[in-house]
């Protein structure tokens, strides 16, 4: 009946989004995945490390060290570190319906072949648990010319990749035309930076955020030529962002701003839409070679230093979840 209750009652904010976007959760807390019943998750060594110190986890801890200890002493913490993440990948999976990215270590972003041997690792501990990884695991690997250059190998035997410390269209477009599955643009670390050093009066709110531009500029480029790479947005500052983002293919959020969005009644129309796309004048770039890409990359400062500050980032938690094991061990 027009005007009664049940027609007036409007979805929280995050509900609506779900309806126009694939809404991954970014952490290892298992029951902040249930609260918030994400489709995918995703898991970095911050996380991994921040989780280990809880007492509820300390039977995936014990686990993954009683594996490591089956290998030589030099191989041991690198072992457990391998062992966690798929430990916790496995927990994931019991509570999303989808997929759950796991890391190769920041250490290896810029080997090529080592990148691919510890991807294979990884596969082979989900495989080993009854996983079918070919609709359930990613494998998250950093977006630099070698990563990329891994992750299309990984695809052509069926090991699906997720792009991380994505930065530049540069990075983007090697990622679509390498054919990886899913890339990760992180919205709130560009915005960090141009609120640095970009022009100190510029509206940076709204659809003039740059993270915002970067991602909307990268999705409707796929989305025109029909690249099949899933554009997930990552790293959030504010919900405006996620919601400005509105109808990406994946956008994954950490709790608070899950929180925020769930006692939120305001509307979420969609932002980005592949019709819209199509109808778009876009210039198609050509197949990007590695002196190609790399020329173009280093162009976007931005995009460079972020990668680089990612990269050491991510090493230095993974190195801290290393010193952690090794008291364990």
């Amino acid at each position: 009946m027009p005007g009664s209750p049940q027609k007036m009652r409007r979805l929280d904010a995050l509900a609506e989004l779900k309806k126009l976007t694939t809404v991954v959760a970014d952490t290892a807390d298992f029951a902040l995945i249930k609260q918030y019943q994400p489709q995918d998750a995703t898991t970095n060594p911050s996380l991994l490390l921040a989780a280990t110190k809880l007492p509820q986890y300390k039977a995936l801890l014990d686990d993954a060290v009683a594996y490591g200890k089956k290998f030589p002493k030099e191989q041991q913490v690198d072992q457990v570190g391998t062992k966690l993440a798929v430990n916790f990948g496995l927990e994931i999976l019991k509570q999303v319906p989808g997929r759950v990215s796991t890391e190769v270590s920041a250490a290896l972003s810029f080997d090529k072949e080592g990148s691919i041997a510890k991807a294979k690792e990884i596969i082979a501990l989900y495989k080993e648990a009854g996983i079918d990884t070919s609709k359930r695991v990613l494998v998250k690997l950093a977006s630099t010319w070698e990563g990329i250059q891994a992750g299309s190998e990984l695809e052509k035997e069926g090991i699906h990749c997720n792009l991380t410390l994505l930065f530049s269209f540069a990075q983007a477009v090697a990622c679509a035309q390498g054919g990886v599955t899913l890339i990760s643009p992180f919205v709130g670390r560009i915005l960090d930076w141009w609120k640095a050093n970009g022009p100190k009066d510029a509206d940076y709110t709204g659809a003039n955020d740059p993270g915002v531009v970067s991602v909307s500029k990268i999705f409707n480029y796929y989305k025109k030529y029909g690249y099949n790479t899933i554009v997930m947005g990552a790293s959030f500052r504010n919900t405006t962002e996620i919601t400005e983002l509105a109808g990406c293919d994946y956008l994954t959020i950490g709790p608070a701003l899950l929180d925020t969005l769930s006692k939120s009644k305001d509307a979420v129309p969609a932002k980005l839409t592949a019709d819209a796309a199509k109808a778009m004048d876009i210039e198609r770039l050509p197949e990007l070679d590695e002196k190609t890409f790399r020329f173009m990359h280093n162009e976007d400062r931005m995009a460079v230093e972020k990668l680089s500050d990612g990269i050491r980032a991510f090493h230095k938690a993974g190195l801290d979840l290393d010193e952690a094991i090794k008291k364990l061990l």
